[in-house]
């Protein structure tokens, strides 16, 4: 994916704009509802959201994260590999990616600037398991607007994104190879570490306020 940053800001500060949905397209509608508010709260606090980063983070982990399913995620993104892992790897290889997209995210959510978003109609029956709410991007400098697809699959009575796809080109797979090859180098504990690692500089990236 030509740029991580862009993609994962684009995750749900995105997920905004005029849906016009029926409130039985209930994926739409919990996109919707979910933008609505998180962006409705970035523009009425983003002074002093960028001041102190910890109250965007809390935003993300409250509003954003119970509407993933993140070891789905990490379970396709590491293909294979997952089954070599022990359930305890897999426990903390999830919590690693999980922490990885939001602290990606968070910052980048602070730098949305009222991208247009225009919503495809819905196609959606009474008891899929599994739906795609597509979208189009259209962005400030007059670009070609940007197909972004929301996969969602039903968990436990609830709607769970499991994949996002810019583009053509999903959030999930394009960390495939990267995974592969920390795994092929270090083992699932290499991977592990490697993603420890990144979470930790991340974290000192934010705290010495360099985004």
């Amino acid at each position: 994916m030509k740029n991580h940053g862009v993609v994962i800001s684009l995750l749900l500060a995105l997920w905004t704009g005029c849906v016009g949905a029926n409130d039985t397209d209930q994926p739409q509608e919990l996109v919707r509802n979910t933008a609505e508010y998180v962006l409705s709260e970035v523009r009425a606090h983003k002074a002093e959201l960028e001041k102190d980063n910890s109250g965007i983070y809390r935003l993300v982990y409250e509003k954003v994260i119970p509407h993933f399913d993140f070891r789905r995620m990490t379970r396709s993104a590491l293909g294979r590999y997952w089954r070599r892992a022990t359930e305890e790897q897999r426990r903390r290889l999830t919590r690693e990616f999980r922490e990885l997209l939001v602290r990606t995210y968070a910052v980048m959510l602070l730098s949305y600037s009222d991208e247009r978003i225009e919503y495809l109609p819905f196609r959606g029956r009474p008891g899929d398991k599994r739906v795609v709410v597509r979208t189009k991007v259209f962005t400030q400098d007059g670009a070609p607007p940007v197909p972004i697809d929301y996969r969602l699959h039903r968990k436990n009575g609830e709607w769970k994104v499991y994949d996002v796809v810019v583009d053509g080109v999903s959030l999930v797979s394009n960390y495939r190879g990267t995974f592969a090859s920390e795994v092929r180098k270090g083992g699932i504990e290499g991977l592990i570490a490697s993603l420890e690692k990144h979470n930790r500089e991340l974290s000192g990236n934010r705290e010495r306020g360099d985004g």
